[in-house]
Order: structure tokens, then C-alpha cells, then sequence
């Protein structure tokens, strides 16, 4: 079974969304389209812990993980390689943390408006973007895969009856 853990760390969320009730269904969308849609039911607890923080934290992990001296929307930090992931199907106890999502409030919120979608919206596309992270699909290795995760992504946002994030 998926779980979902969602922390509020630090920055100005919005206080009208269940945060970690969107957490949660993105996540589960996002898994529900690829191979390991089977997780979501599966015996063993599949951890993905969500930080919603500032810019500030997001800023020091993107310099220390990735050497970019900003601040970015959300950082994935995946705790099993993919191959591990059809291993890991196959066991019947126990816990497994896929990884984590981590997510700056002030940029967000910025993107979001400037998207003209609400920060409730554009956080459920980015933890769906974050989960097929978490799950070893890239955008950055070749064309096909950045559109095979595109294609994913936009069939999860559909599922969440969110805009297409990559309509213009």
C-alpha cells in the first residue's frame, strides 16, 4: 500500500488545501499509470515522505544535491534504483521508502500564478512530476524518454481532472 507522509517544514502554504490529502492522490496517480501501478495495493507499505518547505531549504538542497545555486520547484530524491523497484514487487512484508519530494513554497506559489492555476493544482502536477522521479523516469536523457514521461504525467494530471500541464 502506498503511504504518504506530509510535513508542512517551513513557508507561507496556503492554508485551504488538505495537504497531504493532495499528496496522496498524486502520488497514487502517478504510480496508477505506470508498470508499478501495483504498489498502491501492495502488501508492504511503499513510503513517499513530501516536504513542503521554502525556498530557502530548497535552495540549499538543490546547491548541495545538484550544484544549482537556486532555488527550483520541487526536488526528487529517490531512495531505490528502478531495477529495485520490480524486486521489491515481489516481497510481502515490511516497508520500503521510495523517496522523497521536497517542494519550495515561494516558487510554487509564483509558477502557479503564473500558470493561472491555484497552488493546490500546480502542487498535485509537481508531485506527480516528483513520483515518476521517484519511480526512475527522466526528462533529461533522451527526447523519448522526456515524452514518454510527459505522456505519463499528462494522463496522472488527467486523472486529478487537472489542466494539462504541458498545453501551451
Amino acid at each position: 500500500m502506498l503511504v504518504v507522509e506530509t510535513d508542512i517544514i517551513a513557508g507561507n502554504w496556503p492554508s485551504g488545501p488538505d495537504w497531504p490529502a493532495v499528496a496522496r492522490a498524486a502520488v497514487a496517480a502517478a504510480v496508477a499509470q505506470t508498470p508499478q501501478a501495483d504498489l498502491d495495493s501492495a502488501v508492504m507499505a511503499i513510503e513517499v515522505a513530501v516536504r513542503l518547505t521554502d525556498d530557502g531549504e530548497v535552495h540549499t538542497l538543490n546547491r548541495q544535491y545538484r550544484g544549482k545555486d537556486k532555488p527550483t520547484n520541487i526536488l526528487s530524491f529517490p531512495m531505490l534504483s528502478a531495477d529495485m523497484l520490480v524486486q521489491m514487487a515481489n516481497t510481502d512484508d515490511g516497508e520500503v521508502l521510495l523517496g522523497d519530494l521536497v517542494l519550495a513554497a515561494e516558487t510554487v506559489q509564483r509558477e502557479a500564478e503564473a500558470k493561472a492555476w491555484t497552488p493546490e493544482q500546480y502542487v498535485a502536477h509537481l508531485i506527480v512530476h516528483g513520483t515518476l522521479h521517484l519511480l526512475g523516469y527522466d526528462h533529461e536523457d533522451n527526447e523519448a524518454a522526456a515524452d514518454h514521461m510527459e505522456a505519463l504525467e499528462r494522463a496522472a494530471c488527467a486523472q486529478l481532472h487537472l489542466p494539462d500541464p504541458y498545453d501551451a
